[in-house]
């Protein structure tokens, strides 16, 4: 048990350090070859802090266990917008300036249920999954969203986030260690986690909504804090977002092209605690004239999704 755990940290520390590598390396080779920084933000920093969600999602994939996947980007998605905005919001209220943002709360919202649509495929009557029409379909929306993103990001003034310019050597070691972290950071992950839930008797649903989705929503986690430390609210929410529509889109769509993910319905109760903490955000940020999330409301997710949590280990051990 000690070893598991000890391997799922080493596995997390690989994924967390070979997306940065993997991220300062792709992004000095974009550079030196001229690709502007919109289109680096969009893609490579986009792709860095989504990493260690889609490499789990994909070892998961490939050994078929669904639930990890499933797991995974609920639990994630779960813990990026009641821990990571809560814990945000305690260390300053947060408010929505941004258009862009404010456009992407209703999005996230708007894709959840269309997910959850067709997860329990409402649309088909067939059995309960996320085949890969299901996996199109997100990926397309995933596209018609980065579109979206590239349309108001020309719009709108975006820091431009200096690169230092590296040797080919400096740059190719950095990409190939990177992905070399990802992928045995991802394997550790996965095969370790998979130990504990058989060591304890408990299911792969419970890790995967517990210390997977924590450990790969880290680098939102890092982000979001120091954000909110540098009272800078809309990188503290729109972090948050924006991973939960990537995980949602890309993640979860690329997962089912691999392999059909079989849907457990008990995962319906994580979808709609996920829908009502998003139109309790909705509500906070989006109305009234302060249009805030203040710290009695971040609160009231850090403490909420304190207490499921502990509630849904409780019924496990």
């Amino acid at each position: 048990m000690v070893v598991s755990l000890l391997l799922i940290v080493i596995g997390f520390s690989g994924l967390i350090f070979g997306a940065n590598w993997l991220v300062d390396g792709a992004s000095s080779l974009a550079k030196k070859y001229n690709i502007p920084d919109l289109v680096i933000g969009l893609t490579i920093v986009a792709f860095g802090t989504s990493a260690p969600e889609l490499v789990v999602n994909l070892v998961a994939s490939v050994d078929g266990l669904s639930d990890i996947v499933l797991a995974n980007i609920i639990g994630s998605n779960n813990f990026n917008l009641f821990i990571i905005l809560g814990i945000a919001g305690l260390i300053y209220p947060i408010s929505v300036q941004s258009t862009m943002v404010r456009r992407e709360i209703p999005i996230s919202l708007i894709i959840t249920i269309i997910l959850f649509g067709l997860a329990n495929d409402f649309f088909t009557n067939q059995n309960s999954e996320i085949s890969r029409l299901d996996g199109i379909i997100l990926l397309v929306s995933f596209i018609c969203f980065l579109y979206y993103i590239f349309k108001q990001m020309k719009t709108e003034k975006i820091e431009v986030v200096p690169y230092t310019q590296k040797s080919n050597i400096k740059i190719w070691s950095l990409i190939i260690i990177g992905f070399s972290g990802l992928i045995i950071g991802g394997k550790l992950v996965v095969d370790n986690s998979i130990g504990i839930a058989t060591d304890l008797g408990i299911s792969q649903k419970i890790i995967g909504l517990t210390i997977i989705a924590a450990g790969t929503s880290l680098p939102e986690l890092i982000t979001s804090i120091v954000a909110a430390l540098k009272k800078n609210s809309d990188i503290a929410i729109g972090n948050v977002i924006g991973s939960n529509i990537f995980n949602i889109l890309l993640i979860l769509s690329v997962s089912s092209l691999i392999s059909p993910i079989k849907y457990n319905q008990i995962f319906n109760q994580d979808f709609a605690i996920f829908i009502g903490g998003t139109v309790f955000l909705m509500i906070a940020t989006l109305t009234g004239k302060r249009k805030k999330l203040d710290r009695w409301e971040a609160a009231i997710l850090f403490g909420f999704y304190l207490v499921y949590t502990t509630y849904l280990v409780s019924k496990e051990l």
